[in-house]
């Protein structure tokens, strides 16, 4: 068992030996170009950071809102607060579809309308504002020609 773990231990120091200087090499040196691959690397890593502070932030609300239930149950049947009416039915039944809500635009939404389609939306819009552009630069050279303006220029 010893003699296991010292040996996969040796092979991970020859591995950081072999590419140690490598990376202190990228990292350290004046040279820093950013290849495509790297920035499609950030990219990703980003958009799945995002993605898990998304869930992370969905798991938390779940949690809240089973305390949140539970205790406006406990409001209401055990302090006896408007107990003639079982308010917390509705409360919980209005929370719990905002939670519902909450799980589609994680799960639902984002796959659907995540960097991919954010990405042709702005591609869209910005081809049509180009295209916008394009036309109105034309209707003013129909309206005012340049050649026109010249001549009334110098007369």
């Amino acid at each position: 068992m010893l003699s296991c773990i010292f040996h996969e231990v040796r092979l991970v120091f020859g591995i950081c030996r072999i590419f140690a200087p490598k990376v202190l090499f990228k990292m350290f040196s004046k040279n820093k170009n950013k290849s495509e691959v790297d920035l499609e690397q950030h990219d990703l890593l980003e958009n799945a950071q995002r993605r898990i502070k998304q869930k992370k932030r969905l798991y938390v609300h779940f949690v809240i809102f089973l305390i949140g239930s539970v205790f406006l149950i406990f409001v209401n049947k055990i302090l006896n607060y408007w107990d003639n009416y079982d308010w917390f039915i509705w409360a919980i039944t209005f929370w719990g579809f905002l939670f519902v809500v909450h799980v589609v635009n994680v799960f639902v939404t984002q796959k659907f309308m995540g960097k991919a389609w954010e990405r042709n939306q702005r591609e869209k819009l910005v081809a049509k504002q180009k295209k916008r552009i394009a036309e109105l630069q034309k209707e003013i050279e129909t309206d005012f020609p340049i050649a026109r303006i010249n001549k009334k220029i110098e007369p």
